[in-house]
């Protein structure tokens, strides 16, 4: 089997399994207990907050452990919106938002909030000029992907954060899903970005659980009230393994990316390069300001989901667009938000790679590909 839909989810690395199994059967304390078996958990729960601390250069206090991407976008979202409303309930995201963050939106405005979506260009980056029209006096909120999860353009996270330094009272949130591991930090994460999300299974960590980076001094409400974990901000017992087994995947991908940091873009650019033979494919994704894990395409006239499932048959596995939406059948929002046609749109197909994946497997995808190709013309 070739697996090219690491955007919709990443294997979990054995290293990670490992050890969410053996703190699991070792380290079954509750981390709030007083005795010695809360007490090392609640050790290693402090030590794997200071580890993904580490890694992106801010400080433990900063870090706050979700159940994944889902929940940090719903959580500063609506945390913010309730915490500032005194002061304004204006908020904007971008046009090429994840479903996380568009449906939860669209959640506010039913509670009275106004939600405007700063538009994109062809090319699929938000316009940075368009977006600063939309920001008024009582806007609380700007949210903006780091790389986009269906395209995977890199969003213009610091020229965002440049404007953003005349408007100090608005939040600005990042997804990062799609990014860590795979865009530098350096590129998304600014001293202006006051939070960001991130899922561990996106990075071959276990499915369930995520943090997000929450900037010192920022207030928002808090998710869930009960036992005070989390700062009295998300109460619920900590799942100390699935938390631990996350910063060591994390800790994992971070070294490989600096072991091999041009296999992506190798792999990319080689599927670039022979799709591009084909005149009835459309290429979307592009090389430059994109990361280099993220390729969607269009062949004319076959929908995704057939294009899908005819690449199943021959064991290549990849997917429509977002994966949260697929089941769906719907064109990409995406494209949508580019202009590109509901004809095109709906044809499209997303290969999303990673560092396992091999230049021996992106050759076998174009001789599959070749085949499907031409039956499709016969048909077609």
């Amino acid at each position: 089997m070739i697996y090219f839909d690491n955007s919709a989810t990443t294997a979990i690395l054995p290293e990670s399994l490992d050890t969410y199994v053996k703190t699991s059967q070792r380290v079954f304390g509750n981390p709030s207990s007083l005795h010695y078996l809360g007490m090392q958990a609640n050790r290693l729960l402090t030590q794997a907050r200071k580890q993904i601390a580490d890694m992106l250069q801010v400080t433990s206090e900063e870090i706050v452990f979700t159940s994944g991407g889902t929940e940090g976008d719903n959580w500063v979202l609506k945390g913010t919106a309730f915490e500032k409303q005194p002061y304004g309930k204006h908020l904007i995201i971008s046009s090429i938002e994840h479903p996380a963050v568009k449906k939860t939106a669209e959640q506010l405005a039913d509670f009275g909030f106004e939600i405007d979506q700063a538009p994109v260009t062809a090319e699929g980056f938000v316009d940075v000029k368009q977006l600063a029209e939309l920001i008024r006096e009582d806007t609380v909120l700007i949210s903006v992907m780091a790389v986009n999860n269906e395209i995977g353009t890199i969003q213009p996270i610091k020229e965002i954060s440049e404007l953003l330094e005349n408007y100090p009272k608005i939040h600005f949130h990042v997804d990062a899903v799609q990014a860590i591991a795979k865009v530098d930090t350096d590129e998304w994460l600014t001293p202006r970005v006051d939070f960001a999300s991130f899922s561990a299974h996106k990075f071959h960590g276990p499915r369930g659980v995520g943090f997000i980076y929450w900037k010192k001094g920022r207030r928002m409400q808090a998710l869930m009230t009960g036992g005070g974990q989390e700062k009295e901000q998300r109460s619920g017992t900590e799942n100390v393994p699935a938390i631990v087994a996350m910063a060591r995947a994390l800790r994992i991908v971070f070294e490989k990316k600096a072991q091999r940091p041009e296999h992506l873009a190798n792999l990319k650019r080689a599927l670039i390069d022979g799709l591009s033979t084909y005149n009835k494919v459309t290429i979307f994704s592009l090389e430059e300001n994109a990361a280099p894990h993220i390729l969607c395409i269009a062949l004319q006239g076959i929908r995704g989901e057939v294009l899908v499932h005819a690449l199943e048959e021959k064991e290549i596995i990849v997917s429509t667009t977002s994966a949260c939406s697929s089941k769906k059948n719907t064109e990409s929002s995406t494209l949508a938000a580019m202009n590109v046609s509901s004809d095109l749109a709906t044809c499209a197909i997303r290969i999303s790679l990673d560092e396992s994946n091999t230049m021996a497997e992106v050759e076998q995808f174009m001789i599959v590909f070749e085949q499907l190709y031409q039956k499709f013309s016969k048909v077609n």
